[in-house]
Protein backbone atom coordinates (compact mmCIF):
# COMPACT_ATOMS: atom_id res chain seq x y z
CA UNK A 1 0.00 0.00 0.00
CA UNK A 2 2.84 2.39 0.74
CA UNK A 3 4.34 1.78 -2.67
CA UNK A 4 1.54 2.35 -4.96
CA UNK A 5 0.96 6.07 -2.45
CA UNK A 6 4.41 6.96 -3.40
CA UNK A 7 4.62 5.53 -6.43
CA UNK A 8 1.39 7.97 -7.43
CA UNK A 9 2.96 10.67 -5.83
CA UNK A 10 5.90 10.48 -8.08
CA UNK A 11 4.00 10.14 -10.61
CA UNK A 12 1.74 13.39 -9.95
CA UNK A 13 5.13 15.05 -9.39
CA UNK A 14 6.41 13.89 -12.86
CA UNK A 15 3.52 15.15 -14.42
CA UNK A 16 3.44 18.51 -12.68
CA UNK A 17 7.38 19.37 -13.45
CA UNK A 18 6.66 17.83 -17.15
CA UNK A 19 3.94 21.06 -17.07
CA UNK A 20 6.18 23.79 -15.22
CA UNK A 21 8.67 22.36 -18.33
CA UNK A 22 6.03 22.95 -21.34
CA UNK A 23 4.87 26.34 -19.58
CA UNK A 24 8.58 27.36 -19.68
CA UNK A 25 9.61 25.94 -23.14
CA UNK A 26 6.28 27.69 -24.48
CA UNK A 27 6.63 30.97 -22.86
CA UNK A 28 10.87 30.83 -24.15
CA UNK A 29 9.61 29.99 -27.88
CA UNK A 30 6.64 32.50 -27.49
CA UNK A 31 8.80 35.25 -26.57
CA UNK A 32 11.56 34.29 -29.49
CA UNK A 33 8.67 34.15 -32.04
CA UNK A 34 7.05 37.68 -30.93
CA UNK A 35 9.92 39.80 -29.94
CA UNK A 36 9.34 40.10 -26.14
CA UNK A 37 11.28 43.74 -25.52
CA UNK A 38 13.75 44.15 -22.61
CA UNK A 39 13.29 47.04 -20.34
CA UNK A 40 15.20 49.63 -22.27
CA UNK A 41 13.32 48.57 -25.67
CA UNK A 42 10.43 48.61 -23.92
CA UNK A 43 11.27 52.36 -22.72
CA UNK A 44 12.66 53.74 -26.21
CA UNK A 45 9.03 52.39 -27.61
CA UNK A 46 7.51 54.46 -25.05
CA UNK A 47 9.90 57.45 -25.73
CA UNK A 48 9.21 56.77 -30.06
CA UNK A 49 12.86 55.90 -30.03
CA UNK A 50 13.57 53.23 -33.00
CA UNK A 51 17.77 52.95 -32.90
CA UNK A 52 19.15 52.77 -36.57
CA UNK A 53 20.72 50.14 -37.89
CA UNK A 54 24.09 49.50 -36.36
CA UNK A 55 26.74 51.06 -38.75
CA UNK A 56 29.93 49.50 -40.16
CA UNK A 57 33.69 50.47 -39.63
CA UNK A 58 34.76 53.06 -42.52
CA UNK A 59 38.22 52.60 -42.14
CA UNK A 60 40.52 49.59 -40.31
CA UNK A 61 38.86 49.41 -37.02
CA UNK A 62 36.10 47.06 -35.40
CA UNK A 63 33.17 49.66 -33.96
CA UNK A 64 33.37 48.09 -30.48
CA UNK A 65 35.71 45.77 -28.27
CA UNK A 66 35.18 43.99 -25.10
CA UNK A 67 37.54 43.06 -22.04
CA UNK A 68 36.27 41.59 -19.26
CA UNK A 69 32.94 43.23 -18.11
CA UNK A 70 34.07 46.70 -20.03
CA UNK A 71 33.01 47.59 -23.63
CA UNK A 72 34.62 50.11 -26.26
CA UNK A 73 33.05 51.66 -28.87
CA UNK A 74 34.74 53.36 -31.75
CA UNK A 75 34.08 56.96 -31.87
CA UNK A 76 30.21 57.21 -33.83
CA UNK A 77 29.73 59.87 -36.07
CA UNK A 78 26.09 61.12 -37.53
CA UNK A 79 26.23 58.09 -39.76
CA UNK A 80 22.36 56.89 -40.75
CA UNK A 81 20.99 55.02 -43.39
CA UNK A 82 24.85 54.49 -45.61
CA UNK A 83 25.53 57.94 -45.37
CA UNK A 84 26.56 61.27 -43.41
CA UNK A 85 23.65 62.71 -41.89
CA UNK A 86 24.85 66.17 -41.69
CA UNK A 87 28.56 68.34 -41.70
CA UNK A 88 28.96 71.97 -40.33
CA UNK A 89 31.67 73.43 -38.41
CA UNK A 90 29.79 74.45 -34.82
CA UNK A 91 30.22 78.44 -33.90
CA UNK A 92 29.82 78.82 -38.01
CA UNK A 93 27.36 76.29 -39.52
CA UNK A 94 25.40 74.93 -36.49
CA UNK A 95 23.86 76.31 -33.51
CA UNK A 96 24.39 74.75 -30.37
CA UNK A 97 20.61 73.61 -30.42
CA UNK A 98 21.71 71.70 -33.59
CA UNK A 99 24.78 70.32 -32.46
CA UNK A 100 22.90 69.10 -29.27
CA UNK A 101 19.89 67.11 -31.75
CA UNK A 102 23.33 65.67 -33.74
CA UNK A 103 24.91 64.39 -30.42
CA UNK A 104 21.36 62.86 -29.56
CA UNK A 105 21.61 61.39 -32.75
CA UNK A 106 25.22 59.95 -32.57
CA UNK A 107 24.54 58.79 -28.81
CA UNK A 108 21.65 56.66 -30.48
CA UNK A 109 24.13 55.57 -33.16
CA UNK A 110 26.89 54.14 -30.26
CA UNK A 111 23.67 52.32 -28.84
CA UNK A 112 23.19 50.45 -31.94
CA UNK A 113 26.14 49.47 -32.11
CA UNK A 114 26.14 48.68 -28.12
CA UNK A 115 23.16 46.31 -28.59
CA UNK A 116 24.54 44.44 -31.49
CA UNK A 117 27.16 43.81 -29.54
CA UNK A 118 25.65 42.69 -26.37
CA UNK A 119 22.30 41.47 -27.74
CA UNK A 120 20.38 43.41 -25.43
CA UNK A 121 20.50 46.43 -23.67
CA UNK A 122 19.03 45.45 -20.27
CA UNK A 123 22.76 44.11 -20.08
CA UNK A 124 24.37 47.71 -19.63
CA UNK A 125 25.50 47.93 -16.05
CA UNK A 126 26.74 51.52 -16.03
CA UNK A 127 27.95 54.15 -19.25
CA UNK A 128 31.25 54.98 -17.30
CA UNK A 129 32.27 58.11 -19.89
CA UNK A 130 31.53 59.59 -22.63
CA UNK A 131 34.08 61.58 -25.29
CA UNK A 132 32.71 63.82 -26.82
CA UNK A 133 34.37 65.46 -30.16
CA UNK A 134 32.91 68.73 -31.25
CA UNK A 135 33.82 70.19 -34.72
CA UNK A 136 34.04 73.73 -33.93
CA UNK A 137 35.61 77.44 -34.67
CA UNK A 138 38.38 78.70 -32.31
CA UNK A 139 35.97 80.87 -30.29
CA UNK A 140 33.66 78.54 -29.50
CA UNK A 141 33.17 77.81 -26.03
CA UNK A 142 29.67 75.64 -25.22
CA UNK A 143 31.00 72.11 -26.65
CA UNK A 144 29.63 70.94 -22.78
CA UNK A 145 25.92 71.98 -23.87
CA UNK A 146 26.21 70.13 -27.10
CA UNK A 147 27.23 67.19 -25.47
CA UNK A 148 24.02 67.34 -22.89
CA UNK A 149 22.21 65.93 -26.18
CA UNK A 150 23.72 62.93 -25.53
CA UNK A 151 24.52 62.90 -21.90
CA UNK A 152 20.94 63.74 -21.39
CA UNK A 153 19.70 61.04 -23.92
CA UNK A 154 21.59 58.23 -22.07
CA UNK A 155 20.18 59.24 -18.34
CA UNK A 156 16.75 59.60 -19.47
CA UNK A 157 17.04 56.13 -21.05
CA UNK A 158 19.45 54.30 -18.30
CA UNK A 159 18.57 56.47 -15.41
CA UNK A 160 20.90 56.21 -12.71
CA UNK A 161 23.36 53.67 -14.92
CA UNK A 162 23.28 56.33 -17.73
CA UNK A 163 25.08 58.95 -15.36
CA UNK A 164 28.47 58.99 -16.33
CA UNK A 165 32.34 61.15 -16.26
CA UNK A 166 32.67 62.91 -19.94
CA UNK A 167 34.90 65.01 -21.52
CA UNK A 168 33.46 67.16 -24.10
CA UNK A 169 36.63 68.41 -26.42
CA UNK A 170 36.43 70.87 -29.13
CA UNK A 171 38.60 70.16 -32.44
CA UNK A 172 39.48 72.07 -35.91
CA UNK A 173 37.41 68.89 -38.00
CA UNK A 174 36.19 65.35 -37.87
CA UNK A 175 35.97 62.91 -40.17
CA UNK A 176 33.79 63.95 -43.33
CA UNK A 177 33.22 67.55 -42.07
CA UNK A 178 30.59 65.99 -39.24
CA UNK A 179 29.91 68.03 -36.37
CA UNK A 180 29.87 65.73 -33.72
CA UNK A 181 31.82 62.32 -32.58
CA UNK A 182 31.57 59.68 -29.75
CA UNK A 183 32.91 56.82 -28.27
CA UNK A 184 31.92 55.56 -24.65
CA UNK A 185 33.15 52.69 -22.31
CA UNK A 186 30.54 50.69 -20.79
CA UNK A 187 29.77 48.03 -18.09
CA UNK A 188 28.11 45.07 -18.93
CA UNK A 189 27.44 41.72 -18.49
Amino acid sequence: MLLLITSTRFAKNIVMCAIVLFIALFSTISDLAYGQDGKIDSKLKAMSIILPEAGNPIGSYVTWVRTGNLLYTSGHIPYNDGKTKLTGKLGRDLSVEEGNKVARNVALNCLATIKASIGDLDKVKRIVKVLGLVNSTEDFKDQPKVMNGASDLLVEIFGEKGKHARSAVGVASLPNGVPVEIEMILEVE
